[in-house]
């Protein structure tokens, strides 16, 4: 099966840049596109100082579409936005003042790679960051989803006026050079092994599942370690693009670690519009158990019902357990509205979405937090799906009063709302 592989390296222009990001290009274009990939044959993106973050998100989004394993090389620096205070990846017209409009947030990694299947997916990085930043990441996770291996470091800044060079990613493009694709742990090893013989110490290490936290500086060897909310655009024929990949079928549907087993095996009802059960799969007898799997296969059957019944049960048992506000719970609803989305019901995935928002906010998450922004998104984008315009119009009021509260990065989306509003309005 061919591989897909997306060379990404960014930084910005003029004296805000941190890291000559593109250099590693020519480099890294010149190992054959099998090699790189660790496939027999691949297909190649390349990505040099991009400009906007639509564009990144354009082609991330189609890489990620694909079968077959995916690597993304990333080289960059990060920056944090001054109102949420997370982590961009910076592009050539980034400034600290307009990190959230014109960066890349690292969390649309997460959301556009969070639908592939487990183990399909590598990240390998080289990445600067500002004094900010680098201060923001002792101790937290940069989060690419627990499917996905990363690999790479997070260097400090330079120096004052100094750029640095993407040492880690050239030292990669070396190894590979040479002819074989070690193992991606290997290859990573060695990378370090590299950039350690020039002296380089001090970095953030990250090797192994994109969501662990990170366990502190190397000093002199590695030290090893272990993405929302994109949004929403509007699509050349008016339509409400999507904030997430929209996918034929689910893939793996894996993104957190399942709830407690859930007692008893009648499934829990449905909420309305939800089409009816069918049989329906045994609940898993252990904690460790993972439904993803048994949803995915159901979907992949046609088995939609059914799929939706079994997330039904774990979503009432991680209320029960965490409360109907929880990150387990709603990482269900979420699931089932997914669900409902490739089952073709768009009006069931939109009442869905938005009850999420509602749950979201309702728990005091902010209206400019990325899951409460891309559940909208996503309520908008399948809204706009909805096929009978007596559903849409009926369901329209409810989106635009969520818009009002929930505008999203997109300037006009609560306009676009209204506006088709009027359209339905015309053919009652």
């Amino acid at each position: 099966m061919p591989g897909t592989v997306l060379l990404l390296a960014a930084s910005p222009a003029g004296k805000g840049c941190l890291v000559d990001a593109a250099s590693v290009l020519p480099v890294l274009a010149a190992v054959p596109p099998a090699v790189l990939s660790g496939t027999d044959t691949a297909n190649v993106v390349e990505l040099a100082d991009p400009l906007e973050p639509q564009a990144v998100l354009t082609r991330l989004r189609a890489a990620a579409a694909a079968t077959g394993p995916l690597t993304v090389f990333v080289a960059g620096q990060l920056q944090l936005d001054r109102r949420q205070r997370l982590p961009h990846l910076a592009l050539a017209r980034t400034t600290p003042a307009t990190v959230r409009y014109t960066a890349f947030p690292w969390q649309w990694f997460r959301e556009e790679l969070r639908l592939r299947p487990a183990g399909s997916t590598t990240l390998l990085v080289d990445l600067h960051a500002d004094a900010e930043t680098w201060e923001w990441l002792r101790g937290r996770a940069l989060d690419c989803g627990p499917g996905v291996a990363v690999h790479g470091r997070i260097a400090p800044p330079a120096g004052r006026r100094k750029v640095a060079a993407p040492t880690y990613m050239k030292a990669v493009a070396t190894v590979l050079r040479s002819g074989g694709r070690p193992p991606v742990e290997q290859l990573h090893q060695m990378a370090l092994a590299r950039i350690a013989g020039d002296g380089e110490v001090g970095d953030l290490v990250l090797s192994g599942a994109g969501a662990g936290p990170f366990a502190g500086f190397a000093a002199g060897g590695p030290a090893s370690v272990g993405g929302p909310a994109p949004v929403g655009g509007f699509a050349p024929a008016g339509g409400f693009a999507p904030a997430a990949p929209v996918p034929s079928l689910p893939g793996d549907l894996r993104a957190r670690p399942p709830v407690p087993a859930l007692n008893g095996t009648g499934p829990q009802a449905a909420p309305q519009g939800a089409p009816p059960a069918g049989p329906v799969p045994p609940a898993p007898a252990t904690p460790s158990a993972d439904p993803h799997a048994a949803i995915t296969t159901a979907v992949q059957s046609g088995k939609h019902a059914d799929a939706d019944a079994l997330a039904a049960r774990w979503e009432r048992a991680a209320a029960d357990a965490h409360g109907t506000g929880s990150e387990e719970a709603l990482h269900w609803t979420e699931v089932r509205a997914d669900l409902a989305m490739f089952a073709g019901d768009a009006e069931r995935s939109c009442r869905t979405w938005m009850a999420v928002a509602d749950a979201r906010l309702a728990a005091g998450q902010p209206a400019d937090a990325p899951a409460v922004e891309a559940a909208v998104d996503r309520a908008h984008h399948q809204w706009g799906r909805i096929a009978d315009a007596t559903r849409a119009r009926d369901l329209g009021p409810a989106l635009a009063a969520l818009r009002a509260r929930v505008p999203g990065r997109r300037e006009g989306a609560l306009d676009h709302v209204h506006r088709q509003l009027r359209q339905l309005q015309t053919q009652s």
